[in-house]
């Protein structure tokens, strides 16, 4: 006899561990989570773990915005667990834009922040440089600062959420693989694995890049690819430290991000990312060319690394939709299923609220945040999510 659950969840990312807990904490304490590796094994451990409310799309700062709380009162979220860790840093986020289009899209999108009431402004260079002494800003327009940002550990926020909502009820099964859909006519009523059936209620697919594999059983098709982004970090005659605020440069040509990490700092390119196809080989090389080109990209900003000495360097993979933002919720037409895909970068620092987001749509209740901008249709009625930035990881 199979097992049922009210609901399952697909996937063992932040995500999947974030909706996982908003169901038990919304009273749905007999709910399943099913990974086929181990918790954060997948793209999750790939994070650079930055977390922003700077965005231009309206929805994409309000989302954000909750997930930031939810990541400052992260030990009263999961019920005063005195374990429940994010790492979160508070450094800001300061975004810098030469002349012409990118300048006006920093100052456009901080009006946005502060019309939604996000602590974000736009500073002169002397106000800049008072934050981070290390920049280099001659060819810079326009300067915008969030108090409301930083970056966070991805590892320690995903076990967190697991571990409390098994506290609330919940199952997780991990080394646990999904085959397939169950079917009854065009509703999904549960899932089979390579133990068996499996029966619930509703079930989500929050499987990132192998979204088109879950999309498959459905029998849909997702507009959806898989690009491939290289970090590294630099180490340079003095500690990169903390204090020092996540940094964004849309004057270089990778459109780079830059943050502390473990005295070094982290540099990760912000443009379109290189095509992959195969979700199964996450641990692709970073062409040491392209490397040693973003660093002095990062060096031209930040003058001090310009003797800089590479550490480590890694890749990931991001699940990516043509406006780079995530598709939630339901399946027209296809009772039972809902999916959450396409995150293109955005999955951590969204996560939190997006968990709930979806453990109440999972559960027939009108979302907190409305997610039917973020609806699987939008694309075939030509209603993308774009803002000033259009399409790309700022967004």
């Amino acid at each position: 006899m199979a097992d049922t659950f009210d609901a399952i969840v697909i996937g063992g990312g932040v995500i999947g561990a974030s909706v996982l807990f908003q169901l038990t904490r919304l009273g749905c304490r007999n709910a399943l989570l099913i990974e086929q590796g181990e918790l954060a094994g997948g793209m999750t451990a790939y994070s650079s773990g930055v977390v922003r409310t700077h965005y231009s799309v309206p929805i994409n700062v309000e989302v954000a915005r909750a997930s930031f709380a939810m990541f400052e009162g992260f030990k009263d979220l999961l019920d005063g667990d005195p374990d429940a860790d994010t790492g979160l840093v508070r450094s800001g986020y300061l975004i810098v834009a030469p002349p012409g289009p990118s300048s006006e899209a920093v100052r456009a999108s901080i009006a946005v922040q502060r019309s939604l009431g996000v602590d974000a402004h736009l500073l002169d260079q002397g106000q800049a440089l008072a934050k981070h002494p290390w920049l280099q800003l001659g060819d810079i327009d326009a300067i915008g600062f969030e108090a409301e940002a930083g970056f966070a550990d991805p590892y320690l926020v995903t076990t967190s959420f697991a571990r409390a909502a098994r506290r609330g009820g919940a199952t997780i099964r991990t080394q646990t693989e999904v085959t397939g859909l169950i079917r009854d006519g065009q509703a999904v009523i549960g899932v089979q694995t390579k133990d068996g059936p499996i029966h619930a209620k509703v079930v989500l697919s929050a499987v990132n890049v192998w979204s088109r594999v879950a999309a498959g059983w459905a029998g849909i098709d997702i507009p959806f690819h898989i690009t491939a982004h290289h970090v590294f970090t630099l180490a340079a005659a003095a500690p990169y430290t903390t204090d020092l605020p996540v940094l964004k440069d849309l004057a270089s040509p990778s459109k780079l991000y830059m943050r502390a990490s473990g005295g070094h700092l982290m540099v990760g390119a912000g443009h379109e990312g290189h095509p992959a196809s195969d979700p199964d080989r996450p641990d692709l090389e970073a062409d040491q060319d392209t490397l040693m080109e973003e660093a002095m990209q990062a060096a031209h900003r930040l003058p001090a690394f310009e003797e800089g000495r590479l550490v480590h360097s890694w890749s990931g993979l991001y699940d990516t939709t043509p406006d780079w933002n995530p598709v939630l919720g339901r399946v027209p037409g296809i009772d039972g299923l809902q999916v959450a895909f396409g995150f293109s970068g955005h999955g951590f620092k969204l996560s939190p609220m997006i968990g709930r987001m979806l453990a109440q749509s999972m559960l027939g209740l009108e979302p907190d945040l409305p997610i039917n901008p973020y609806r699987i249709t939008r694309f075939e009625e030509g209603d993308l999510l774009t803002g000033v930035y259009g399409t790309g990881a700022v967004s």
